[in-house]
């Protein structure tokens, strides 16, 4: 469903990560919305090009230059509040690089986006015996919701990987809950969050894993890990990547796409 997000309210949750709060007249589409890794679609239009009323990015597929289509980037939805009509978004700071991210960065209320969602696939099984939550920044929000969606004495291990201790976030634990964290700046980037995973104490029962971020690190590093060698059944994970060092969205969907393919010829 698409629908206006109005910005009213900017703050900072760690030194590179900005929520933007949003109100909308309609956020009927979050109603039945369960899922703690909820996710949206924002569209940015293409400065200088006009466009139809109502904006339909999918309707306008084929019709339209490819050049001149609005840019569309995924990100997960916060604290979605129907009857009030508001939520908020984290987006990462990365300078001038990227669209959503220099947008955000400038955004002032009344500034105004289109949203479409949300989509969704994951919340904490209510019945795995412990819970495992690993990613980075761009899996924080997420991770964050999944926290805060767990009883007060669930068991869960967070690994996670930031550029440097003063952009590691104060996360709200439950009793049975423990959290590392990795940084850039001392371990590097290859494998850093692959290492903190397999440092962690693997503890008995069932567990029930999200496992989010850079896709490489993610996909061919992490998630064989749990699957070959810690047997883990593939519905007890929630595992992708979010996105692919050195590519756009567009074309990191063409790497999933490529994944996936290959992955099926393996089967």
């Amino acid at each position: 469903m698409a629908t206006y997000l109005t910005v009213t309210d900017a703050e900072m949750v760690t030194p590179r990560v900005r929520r933007l709060w949003f109100r909308s007249d309609d956020l009927s589409a979050f109603a039945e919305s369960v899922h703690t890794d909820r996710y949206v679609k924002l569209v940015f239009p293409k400065a200088g090009v006009h466009y139809p009323e109502p904006l339909d990015v999918k309707a306008m597929r084929g019709s339209f230059p490819a050049e001149d289509m609005p840019t569309v980037r995924t990100f997960t939805a916060l604290f979605p509040d129907v009857e009030r009509g508001t939520m908020a978004i984290d987006f990462v700071m990365h300078g001038d690089r990227g669209v959503a991210g220099p947008w955000a960065a400038n955004a002032a209320p009344g500034d105004r986006l289109i949203v479409n969602g949300p989509g969704g696939a994951y919340r904490p099984d209510p019945e795995a015996d412990w819970h495992l939550l690993a990613g980075d920044e761009s899996a924080l929000p997420a991770i964050s919701a999944a926290l805060a969606a767990m009883p007060a004495d669930a068991v869960v291990r967070v690994a996670m990987l930031f550029d440097s201790p003063a952009e590691a976030p104060e996360l709200t634990l439950p009793a049975g809950g423990e959290a590392t964290f990795a940084y850039r700046s001392e371990v590097g980037e290859d494998g850093a969050l692959e290492k903190v995973v397999r440092e962690l104490e693997w503890l008995p029962g069932r567990v029930h894993a999200f496992v989010h971020g850079e896709a490489q690190e993610v996909m061919r590093r992490i998630r064989p890990y749990l699957f070959r060698e810690c047997g883990v059944a593939r519905d007890q994970v929630s595992v992708s990547g979010y996105w692919r060092h050195g590519r756009t969205e567009e074309s990191f969907r063409e790497w999933k796409a490529e994944f996936a393919k290959a992955e099926a010829a393996t089967r």
